[in-house]
């Protein structure tokens, strides 16, 4: 069973910060083959959602207001970890972060900027491709949104 917490920035313990930039790191600089700069100066300003199994992180995402990344608010930094893919974790993530988005910001749209051989998925929560495939540290990626 999956415990979720929404905090901000400042409200992180040291060790919750330190998974989640390691969770982060593991799968998009490491397993992903991915040199980038993880730290944007966003995830100041923005909710983190920690999901836990047996007081260990396995699913992440960053909550971001409207007007930080995109006109409204988006979710990103979608990751869950390797022991739990495949286990409907990442279903219950997106469920998570989706009803936390519209607690803290309202019912309105939501931005993701997906990774392209996610579409389907994020597409059974209701998002739908806006403009073109571009490429984002060598990935291929989609704007994807769903309206309220």
């Amino acid at each position: 069973m999956v415990r979720w917490s929404l905090h901000q920035f400042g409200e992180l313990t040291p060790p919750d910060l330190y998974e989640l930039l390691t969770l982060r790191s593991a799968v998009f600089v490491v397993e992903q083959q991915c040199a980038f700069l993880d730290m944007d100066n966003k995830d100041q300003q923005s909710w983190h959602l920690l999901g836990k199994i047996n007081n260990q992180l396995v699913a992440y995402t960053r909550l971001l207001p409207a007007g930080l990344a995109y006109e409204s608010c988006s979710i990103g930094r979608v990751v869950t970890a390797d022991t739990v893919r495949r286990t409907g974790v990442g279903k219950l993530l997106m469920e998570e972060s989706i009803n936390c988005c519209e607690k803290l910001f309202g019912k309105g749209a939501i931005v993701i900027g997906a990774q392209l051989y996610l579409e389907k998925f994020y597409q059974s929560f209701g998002f739908i491709r806006e403009g073109e495939i571009y490429l984002e540290d060598g990935i291929e990626h989609i704007h994807m949104i769903r309206t309220a």
